[in-house]
């Protein structure tokens, strides 16, 4: 196996919970070495449960540094001098107050990509944002959920782990330019950004966006989940290619254009409603997957898990969902999750 394609890239994290280490776990995986510097308390998801740390920090190093200390300041110098990168998940107070940004690092290290990952932005202060806060700001709560129903929000932190996945890319894009630098990704303006084509309908053609039923995508018909004689489907029919081999299948007819479709969702719905009625979710996934027809039996976490066992692998004691990334010759080695200060201690209490 070859080594991986971040081999001799040298990444220092400093953050908490989520979307920070997230992002550099990523790159991790893809063979950078990471050094998570903790305070002397550790990362706050070490008080969560050992699994929660384990599944945003294996394959890193940990060193235990006080950043408040002369010693710990000199120690971090040290390291950024060495470094490629410094990923940042605090408040921007904090970030500026412990000397982690670009302005306050390039004296060590001219070319080194210092990313700030915040809430808001680096400028826009220290309001409180979590990731369900970000949620509901950013319009996503109120699209999420059945429209005669309250808004809703998913079931994992899609605003961490999207704004982690926006910063490792921010990260190596600037590496790539050789030129250091501060970057600055907030989890507002992730979130702003994947709302794409619902802020396009508002922004250009005043269309304000609105939930549907059933998750139902709003141009795509039928394009949502569908309940059947056994568990629920997700159907989704994006072009007229799909509808001909989906009808023809259940025994539907008319609606033979995606326009068609639009305009009479409402008929659409009904009728293919009462069609998948007719078997289970099992039935019609196996039967519209031979077709080429997208659709999927909804499944909970871990039947999805029983059905891709090559998504799960062993780091340590802990047995984690592996890197969503493949790289032909390459395999992760996916180490254990450092313990607090494993390779370094500067807090003045070893």
């Amino acid at each position: 196996m070859s080594a991986g394609p971040l081999a001799g890239i040298r990444i220092l994290e400093v953050g908490h919970i989520l979307a920070g280490p997230y992002a550099t776990m990523l790159l991790a995986d893809l063979g950078a070495e990471v050094t998570k510097l903790e305070p002397p308390g550790g990362d706050l998801s070490r008080q969560v449960s050992d699994a929660y740390f384990a599944s945003l920090n294996r394959g890193k190093r940990s060193i235990r540094l006080d950043l408040t200390s002369e010693q710990g300041q000199a120690r971090l110098g040290e390291l950024a001098a060495d470094a490629h990168a410094l990923l940042v998940n605090l408040k921007p107070s904090a970030i500026r107050n412990f000397g982690l940004t670009y302005e306050a690092l390039r004296r060590y290290n001219e070319k080194i990509v210092c990313v700030a990952l915040t809430g808001f932005g680096l400028n826009a202060g220290d309001d409180p944002a979590f990731d369900y806060v970000i949620q509901a700001a950013t319009g996503v709560a109120s699209l999420t959920g059945d429209p005669d129903g309250p808004p809703t929000l998913p079931g994992y932190s899609a605003a961490d782990n999207s704004t982690g996945m926006t910063a490792a890319l921010a990260l190596l894009a600037q590496i790539v330019s050789g030129r250091g630098g501060q970057l600055d990704v907030s989890l507002r303006d992730v979130m702003l950004s994947q709302l794409n084509y619902r802020a396009s309908a508002y922004l250009n053609d005043g269309v304000e966006p609105r939930r549907l039923p059933n998750g139902a995508h709003s141009y795509y018909v039928p394009a949502q989940l569908f309940p059947t004689a056994d568990g629920h489907l997700a159907l989704f029919v994006t072009h007229d290619g799909f509808w001909r081999k989906f009808s023809a299948e259940a025994g539907v007819t008319g609606f033979a254009t995606m326009a068609e479709r639009a305009a009479r969702r409402e008929e659409v719905l009904d009728v293919v409603t009462k069609a998948l009625a007719a078997d289970t979710a099992e039935s019609w996934e196996t039967r519209l997957k031979r077709l080429g027809v997208p659709a999927a039996k909804v499944r909970s976490l871990p039947e999805a898990l029983e059905r891709t066992p090559d998504m799960v692998v062993q780091a340590g004691d802990f047995r984690l969902v592996a890197s969503p990334i493949r790289v032909a010759g390459y395999e992760p080695e996916y180490g254990p999750p450092p313990h607090l200060g494993e390779h370094g201690d500067f807090t003045g209490t070893a």
